[in-house]
């Protein structure tokens, strides 16, 4: 059963203007620690690359807000929701995940239910979609 349904679109451009204004404590307070790693990889790397990862996981973790309900209220946290992707050699590789963390993940689990997550970017926006399904039994 459908348990929610959440989508949101971001300026990737008003995402560049806060690392630009608050540089990489921007990142520090949206991203989880695994996902900060792959960011500052692929800033390093590739500037462009780590803009357009850190605002489809700004727009991924708002769709997923909404899906459950809760908005950026507590237990849902920026850091406590973390969009991850399936290994190379399973299944679906590549495919993303979320990966919910502490008090969030006890909210999540006690309701049985699963989330399904989409993202995309273009060249100036990243667009995610999540739909968030109880578990029946």
């Amino acid at each position: 059963m459908i348990y929610g349904i959440g989508t949101d679109i971001c300026d990737i451009r008003r995402i560049r203007e806060s690392l630009d204004r608050h540089g990489e404590r921007f990142a520090e307070k949206i991203l989880s620690e695994a996902e900060l790693a792959t960011w500052r990889a692929r800033s390093a790397r590739w500037p462009e690359r780590g803009l357009r990862y850190l605002a489809t996981r700004f727009s991924a973790k708002e769709a997923f807000s909404k899906a459950i309900g809760l908005g950026m209220t507590m237990p849902m946290t920026w850091r406590s929701c973390e969009i991850g992707k399936i290994p190379q050699g399973q299944p679906q590789a590549g495919k993303p995940v979320i990966v919910l963390h502490g008090a969030l993940k006890d909210w999540f689990e006690s309701r049985k239910l699963t989330a399904h997550v989409s993202v995309t970017d273009e060249t100036d926006y990243a667009a995610s979609f999540c739909v968030v399904e109880q578990l029946q039994g």
